[in-house]
């Protein structure tokens, strides 16, 4: 089955030391499915991947996360890496950017040790989802309902453990994100 996102418009919200695979996979499938994605970020220029144990790619910002509107996409992903979620954490920008999209109703795919920016926007209450190992417990002592699985959907929101889980992730995201409406073009 093919996945169509045409004139789906996805922000993707990382800072340095997202976890590039984690980006680059996911992003390479939005695209080839015709999403257009906007990387948006607390850095104005560029933002620097880390890969897998040291310094990866930098990838340009497309929009500020201060100007940033939840209005101009139909979805978002976060990116994992140990270093991205606890620079964005520290963000009031980012932070708000992301729990008002998890309020929208607009689906959300995090990967690995994105769901702990979900923690700080306060959006995991009740919801069913993994991640990364490490991140379990947040995820609880925050009171969400996590289970062991390599992708789980739960109400717009797809999440999933590690790299290794990509091939899973990225077919549930592209399902839902085709599911999503579709907004106005960016003015």
């Amino acid at each position: 089955m093919s996945v169509k996102l045409e004139q789906k418009r996805v922000a993707v919200c990382i800072a340095d030391g997202f976890e590039e695979v984690e980006f680059t996979e996911p992003v390479k499938a939005l695209r080839q499915a015709g999403a257009e994605v906007y990387v948006v970020s607390p850095q104005e220029d560029t933002v620097k991947a880390w890969r897998f144990t040291d310094w990866g790619d930098s990838y340009e910002v497309d929009i500020p996360v201060d100007e940033a509107e939840v209005d101009d996409f139909d979805a978002l992903l976060l990116p994992g890496g140990v270093i991205n979620p606890d620079r964005l954490r520290m963000n009031t920008d980012a932070v708000a950017f992301i729990r008002e999209f998890m309020g929208s109703g607009k689906p959300v795919a995090a990967i690995c040790h994105g769901p702990q920016m979900l923690i700080e926007a306060d959006a995991v209450r009740e919801r069913t989802l993994t991640s990364y190992p490490s991140v379990r417990k947040d995820l609880i002592n925050a009171g969400a309902n996590w289970i062991d699985k390599e992708v789980v959907h739960d109400r717009g929101l797809i999440t999933s453990r590690s790299p290794q889980d990509i091939p899973a992730f990225n077919e549930c995201m592209l399902k839902v994100f085709a599911e999503a409406q579709t907004n106005q073009p960016l003015s």
